[in-house]
């Protein structure tokens, strides 16, 4: 859970890089915050309700992804190619699973030789 309130510390941080651990625990726990907006929007038959995470984690999933994309030595930029139909989401994809630069790269250092998280 820690991971997910550091992506939301940093919301609009564009900027360093961030671990394949940092990303993927956003991405699961906005996953399940979704699913239970999702769960009451249908119980409370109010669609628009489903909107207020996506809203929400809009600009921190935009700016972990970049920091991901950053570790592994990509421009942040590489988000448009989300846009790609087919071919794009699934690059983006292989990217994030991907281990990132060992050392500093161009985007600041090396985020695994940084104190752990407690």
């Amino acid at each position: 859970m820690s991971w997910f309130i550091e992506v939301l510390k940093k919301y609009a941080v564009f900027s360093g890089r961030a671990r394949r651990k940092e990303y993927w625990m956003f991405v699961l726990f906005a996953t399940i915050i979704y699913a239970v907006f999702l769960v009451i929007s249908l119980v409370a038959k109010q669609p628009l309700i489903v909107f207020v995470p996506i809203v929400a984690f809009l600009l921190p999933g935009l700016a972990v992804t970049a920091r991901r994309l950053h570790d592994t030595g990509r421009s942040g930029w590489w988000i448009l190619f989300q846009f790609v139909p087919l071919a794009g989401p699934i690059t983006l994809f292989v990217f994030s699973l991907l281990d990132g630069e060992p050392g500093d790269n161009k985007y600041g250092p090396n985020p695994k030789l940084a104190p752990a998280h407690v």
